[in-house]
């Protein structure tokens, strides 16, 4: 069985972005204000996926080694908890959209919702969109310092989220597909 090479559109962007390969055949890169929207949305669908996978496999794991009790994710939302769900909903769109507020101001203008405390010998990191740095989100500054290191850090991120992202697809089709609601 032979594979034949097919040359795919490569956009003209500089590639400065982490995990960008030139590789877009739609296009959708090439307004350069969409391509920063569609980047910090990679990010945040893909911190959201990997911490969706690790909700997954984590309480999966302890079931099988005796901490929780017939667990499933599927039906996670269907357990009783402390409130009752109208009251979670509503703590949680508010939270979230306090979050999300503050995320597209910050998008817009950038450094506009930073609240980092002055200290008189330290100095303020320079405000980076989809990046929160400084002492309360970055204490030990991993994410700033020299760009090469900087970007082989984010390019780790991008490319662990479009993995979680591909695995909790395959979590769904799963679960839909072979109606088993465990991983295993």
């Amino acid at each position: 069985m032979a594979f034949t090479i097919v040359s795919s559109p490569v956009s003209n962007a500089p590639l400065s972005l982490p995990g960008d390969f030139g590789f877009d055949p739609l296009g959708l890169g090439s307004d350069p204000e969409l391509l920063r929207w569609f980047a910090q949305a990679e990010l945040m669908h893909g911190r959201w996926a990997m911490l969706a996978v690790a909700g997954i496999l984590v309480p999966e794991y302890l079931e099988k080694l005796g901490f929780i009790d017939d667990f499933s994710w599927f039906d996670a939302g269907a357990r009783e908890y402390f409130a009752d769900p109208w009251t979670l909903f509503l703590v949680q769109m508010g939270l979230m959209g306090w979050a999300e507020g503050r995320r597209w101001a910050d998008f817009v203008n950038p450094g506009c919702v930073d609240v980092e405390p002055k200290f008189p010998n330290r100095k303020n990191p320079k405000p980076d969109v989809g990046y929160p740095g400084g002492l309360f989100f970055d204490p030990f500054m991993w994410g700033r310092g020299s760009p090469q290191p900087v970007m082989v850090l984010r390019t780790k991120e991008i490319k662990n989220g479009r993995l979680a992202m591909l695995a909790f697809v395959g979590f769904w089709f799963q679960a839909v597909y072979t109606g088993a609601l465990k991983v295993s």
